[in-house]
């Protein structure tokens, strides 16, 4: 039996890379990363990438992809990860697609088209929102794509947006993806009880610090971290650089990283449970693997 492509997901701090470790195990998997920001070398602690040598010996696809300079392209991904599908399927193994960047997984799993980029109209709309606020891009956005402008875009997004539709004529939320899988696929769910999300996020973070955090985002501040549109915003890394600049001390960065960090869970939770082709577990119960393995024979 051909076994469909495997995506564990799921909110940050739930068990993704260890279930999908075992799994690959059982299944002769090899592990796919849609996590966005372990595509970048050298972020390592802040993101939890797991070392090498606890990888149990099973292949690894797109960590340490990219320079922290570079920005990530969702396009290009979803074209990188469809590849090694095809790569891994050739071998006789298991696609298993891992990670919490919820576009991301979309991208690799469903069908979606993405919209053009022009890199000369971004600029330009950048230059107007740092000179005149992004209040006015707002408005603008409000009358071209009131769809769009109704998510509460942040400032990126909102760019992107009025990009698309200069470039396209067509708003922005016309892309946005059906439900429909581009092969098939399977979901697996990783979620707990909020208080208890949070307080392993609260542990995982102080992990962090201890592990080296300061040090490392040090380091790729040298290797143009704040240069990076992507890796210069993620959650720990901002904090952290603010730590660099003087402005933050270590205490206020540590808790505004677990502040943003539960945040971004919750929006995790959100986007994967709205989707109802996902199949739950409780990554604490016992009889985990076994159940998503029933799960997955199943299919």
């Amino acid at each position: 039996m051909t076994l469909p492509v495997i995506a564990v997901l799921g909110p940050t701090g739930t068990g993704k890379s260890d279930l999908s470790i075992a799994l690959a195990r059982e299944l002769g998997g090899e592990i796919v990363n849609a996590d966005a920001l372990q595509f970048y070398r050298g972020m390592d602690i802040g993101t939890a990438k797991l070392p090498e040598d606890e990888r149990g010996g099973i292949a690894h696809h797109l960590l340490d992809i990219m320079e922290v300079r570079q920005e990530a392209s969702v396009a290009r991904f979803q074209a990188e990860a469809r590849g090694i599908f095809a790569q891994i399927r050739a071998r006789g193994h298991v696609p298993i697609l891992v990670g919490g960047s919820g576009l991301y997984v979309r991208a690799a799993l469903d069908e979606i088209d993405f919209p053009p980029t022009d890199p000369v109209v971004r600029q330009r709309l950048e230059a107007e929102a740092a000179a005149g606020g992004i209040g006015a891009l707002a408005e603008r956005l409000a009358a071209v794509d009131p769809d769009s402008a109704a998510r509460n875009l942040d400032d990126r997004r909102l760019i992107r947006a009025l990009e698309v539709h200069e470039i396209s004529g067509k708003p922005f939320s016309s892309f946005m993806p059906q439900r429909q899988y581009h092969a098939p696929a399977i979901q697996i769910g990783l979620n707990i009880d909020r208080s208890l999300l949070h307080a392993r996020l609260e542990t995982r973070v102080a992990k962090m610090v201890e592990q080296g955090l300061l040090e490392e985002v040090r380091r790729l501040d040298s290797q143009g971290l704040r240069e990076g549109k992507t890796a210069s915003r993620a959650i720990g890394y901002a904090q952290f650089l603010a730590v660099l600049d003087g402005t933050m001390s270590l205490k206020d960065a540590a808790e505004k990283t677990v502040i943003a960090t539960r945040q971004f869970a919750r929006r995790q939770v959100t986007w994967f449970g709205a989707d109802d082709r996902v199949a739950w577990f409780d990554p604490l119960a016992p009889s985990l693997v076994p159940g998503v393995l029933a799960r997955i024979r199943a299919s």
